[in-house]
């Protein structure tokens, strides 16, 4: 059997495979609230076989959405929207996540195909918060947030994170990378903070930490919890693999069963060194030098590519954007390139070139 298509297992959940679609925004809810897009959009990569499907960024608070079209989890109709959406991926014999987000400073946008980045306030656009009044590179200057106000998102975070169980969600998420608010509290490029949330590695990690506690305490022990980050800002003076790998050993303690490893985001500015696989080095690291299961992404579109980077060892799962994008049964394409035979859904069955041998 080959790797990409041997099971994992996590907690109490096993993946039937290690082909796995990473969360991408659609900018297609309405206050929140997901509909017939979403349920097309994430269903057909069930109906592929990928072993895990993760929901896109999804607020946590209303302020936290990263546009005026994204979902969220701060109430009890967006728990009853997702919940045909977990059910029709279920009835695929998959498994689907969520990824619990703030975007705290990149806040309040439009949409992409808008024709201006920024939302106005009779557009349904609102004051951005962040760990300091650092802006982002062409957005507005951000409030810096309140002692009292980081306790009430760790808590928005455990109550949507409760939602999110609700919904019938497998696997829990925690957004901490490109450029969002947690990130935006690791980097002491966004984190100018004098209190205990800012200054020490120690302190600007703190707001995740309690985070991750919380989330964990209020799901229980059988939940699988997976937290996203940016391995690098690529940028002297900010975030770099180093703190990374500290962060990954203290998350380990937490509770966190994985490390969803890319990198970017908090820097416009910055310069990237795309190229296939670019980011598989850092969820190398992170999974030897903190000795937790992590799975790479960016890039990544070749089966016999996706397949390497599981057998050497640099990472326990892929997750792939695009290329799922392009073809949502990429995973049924990838296992007959491997001449792997893998479960297909019985309506596809006459399509299926690669069969077991007799």
């Amino acid at each position: 059997m080959t790797q990409l298509f041997s099971p994992l297992t996590l907690r109490a959940t096993t993946f039937a495979n290690r082909a796995w679609v990473s969360p991408m925004c659609q900018y297609s809810a309405e206050n929140g609230v997901v509909g017939s897009w979403h349920l097309v959009h994430l269903g057909s990569f069930a109906t592929g076989s990928a072993g895990l499907i993760m929901a896109e960024a999804t607020a946590v608070h209303p302020d936290g959405r990263i546009s005026i079209a994204c979902p969220g989890l701060w109430n009890d109709e967006q728990v009853a929207a997702w919940r045909p959406i977990t059910d029709f991926i279920h009835g695929q014999s998959a498994k689907v996540g969520i990824q619990l987000a703030h975007a705290g400073r990149k806040a309040s946008t439009m949409r992409p195909w808008d024709d201006h980045p920024i939302a106005r306030a009779d557009e349904g656009g609102w004051e951005a918060v962040a760990p300091s009044a650092v802006p982002f590179e062409g957005y507005p200057v951000p409030r810096a947030l309140r002692l009292e106000e980081i306790d009430a998102l760790v808590q928005d975070f455990a109550d949507a994170a409760a939602r999110a169980r609700r919904a019938g969600f497998d696997v829990l998420e925690i957004h901490a990378a490109h450029g969002y608010l947690l990130h935006q509290f690791l980097s002491p490029l966004s984190n100018h903070r004098e209190d205990d949330y800012g200054g020490s590695l120690e302190n600007r990690s703190r707001f995740l930490l309690r985070v991750v506690a919380a989330v964990r305490a209020r799901v229980g022990e059988d939940v699988p919890l997976f937290v996203r980050i940016s391995a690098s800002d690529y940028t002297p003076g900010g975030w770099d693999i180093e703190e990374s790998v500290a962060l990954a050993v203290a998350l380990k303690g937490a509770g966190v069963d994985l490390i969803d490893v890319s990198s970017g985001g908090n820097v416009a500015s910055a310069t990237i060194p795309l190229g296939p696989g670019y980011q598989v080095h850092f969820a190398a690291a992170i999974r030897d030098q903190a000795d937790l299961p992590t799975a790479t992404v960016g890039l990544i579109t070749d089966p016999v590519q996706a397949e390497q980077i599981l057998t050497e060892g640099s990472a326990d799962a892929v997750l792939l954007a695009r290329a799922f994008l392009r073809n949502p049964r990429w995973a049924l394409a990838a296992a007959e390139a491997l001449d792997e035979v893998i479960a297909w859904p019985v309506q596809f069955e006459r399509a299926r070139t690669v069969r077991r041998s007799s």
